[in-house]
């Protein structure tokens, strides 16, 4: 194995209903989890989203409502979800900007805190597109000289992701041996919410959106309060209002 672990990288794939992940629920998810000494878990489950799997979904993943209708909704493997995936980094593609985001959504929804804060994220996307920009099965043709065979089934996705990374370390040894040595090369991205409402500027967390685009959080919060009531009140991802919430918080401690 070329990477080396000091603890268990999981990589994580999901197929959803749509691509929202503040709106949107999986349908199916599948975990490989890598152990530091090399060998592989594997876990994967239909879920029942309790929602229409829109046609076109259906026909990106091949996942119908008939086939999830007798499966457990997400809050009855919740637990045995994050159990399995407890004490690991998490590894994925395009995972930072969807799968992450809309597992972490999920978890909200049924009430469990699924922490990121000391856990590393390698999104091997990033990759893949400084390197050689393409999709997952042209990735894992170039790098892994293979068909991928069942694209868009979460667990062949989520197995092809990791050999692809096996195979990046070996062509591009700049990267390095470890999660750490390889987010050095890539950057780690400085994330406030996952929708990315707000961002990080110059050491500043401010607003992404809005009339308030590029405004201090604080700075509004302080000013305009209402704004806060009307973030929790919108249609925003349940991460957003928790994020916010954390920052309104740690501004009245400091009074």
């Amino acid at each position: 194995m070329n990477l080396q672990l000091s603890r268990p990288l999981a990589f994580i794939d999901l197929e959803t209903t749509g691509v929202n992940p503040g709106a949107d629920r999986m349908v199916e998810i599948a975990i490989v989890k890598v152990m530091p000494d090399g060998t592989k878990l594997s876990k994967r489950k239909l879920i029942n989203p309790e929602m229409p799997i829109p046609k076109g979904a259906s026909d990106v993943h091949g996942i119908t409502n008939e086939m999830v209708k007798d499966a457990p909704t997400f809050k009855q493997v919740a637990n045995e979800i994050k159990q399995f995936i407890d004490h690991c980094d998490i590894g994925g593609y395009n995972s930072n900007k969807f799968d992450v985001p809309l597992l972490v959504e999920e978890f909200l929804r049924v009430g469990i805190e699924f922490k990121l804060d000391n856990r590393k994220l390698l999104d091997v996307q990033k990759v893949f597109f400084m390197m050689e920009p393409r999709t997952l099965t042209a990735a894992y043709k170039f790098y892994c000289g293979k068909t991928l065979d069942g694209a868009h089934s979460a667990e062949a996705d989520a197995d092809a992701t990791w050999q692809v990374l096996e195979s990046q370390l070996e062509r591009y040894p700049q990267l390095g041996s470890t999660l750490d040595s390889i987010l050095a090369v890539l950057g780690e991205e400085d994330i406030v919410d996952f929708a990315r409402r707000m961002v990080v500027v110059d050491g500043k967390i401010v607003f992404n959106f809005g009339k308030h685009k590029g405004k201090p959080v604080e700075e509004v919060l302080k000013k305009e309060r209402s704004y806060y009531d009307w973030m929790m009140q919108g249609d925003f991802a349940q991460n957003t209002k928790q994020k916010l919430t954390e920052i309104l918080h740690g501004m009245l401690l400091k009074k």
